[in-house]
């Protein structure tokens, strides 16, 4: 089955080239042209990635993702933006999106990027890894892209997962911050090293007792960060 792509763009021009792209691609597509449209379409399910400018009449991008994430929608986003500063894209993976895309931009780059989300958001197999893995109180099915702590469903927006499922298939290795930018972001490692601290704040205070101690993903000061599955 093709992937369904929710494209939200207010310029009209903009709108119909994205869509037209993706379709010749063949992705299905369906379009909307403000935030509060994205957000009630959005929340019916049914969408393996949200394709969302930031500028939107009614509510911003960063509103829209924000509340998505709120309300438990993991859905990845790859946010479209004329804003190209290290603080705004900051501010885009600091709401949950999963990709950043600066306009202008080629047709072509903008698939790729979306391929790289789909394959980044696409559970691994059984044969890659183990279906299962535990520690403490936390389960995670890598099946289904799942985290429970303490038998209740733990809401992780995708990049979180992506650490979490990192961490724990290098456990007890000092994994240094440029590392994973690179291979979770895809990211020149000048370009933004503050995102991995702040992701894996955020991972902390979902999956730790004291995030401010933490027992499982420690700071390895000087260096980067260590999974220790005692």
């Amino acid at each position: 089955m093709p992937h369904r792509v929710l494209v939200v763009e207010d310029e009209v021009g903009i709108r119909i080239a994205v869509a037209d792209s993706l379709r010749i691609a063949g992705y299905k597509v369906e379009t909307v042209d403000d935030g509060e449209a994205a957000l009630e379409v959005a929340s019916t399910g049914g969408f393996d990635l949200i394709v969302l400018d930031v500028l939107l009449p009614a509510k911003d991008g960063y509103d829209v993702c924000s509340e998505l994430r709120r309300d438990g929608i993991d859905t990845p986003v790859l946010m479209l933006t004329v804003k190209s500063d290290l603080e705004d894209r900051m501010r885009g993976f600091a709401v949950g999106a999963d990709d950043y895309l600066t306009k202008p931009f080629e047709s072509m780059e903008l698939i790729a990027r979306i391929r790289a989300v789909l394959r980044r958001a696409t559970p691994i197999s059984a044969e890659e890894d183990l279906h299962f893995f535990e520690f403490g109180d936390i389960r995670i099915d890598t099946k289904r892209a799942a985290v429970w702590r303490s038998n209740e469903r733990v809401l992780l927006s995708m990049k979180e997962y992506e650490l979490l499922r990192y961490f724990v298939r290098h456990p007890d290795e000092t994994l240094e911050r440029d590392h994973l930018l690179k291979e979770l972001w895809k990211e020149k490692p000048e370009s933004a090293t503050r995102t991995v601290d702040v992701h894996i704040g955020w991972l902390r205070k979902k999956i730790e007792d004291d995030p401010s101690n933490p027992r499982w993903i420690r700071t390895v000061y000087g260096k980067g960060y260590e999974f220790i599955p005692e």
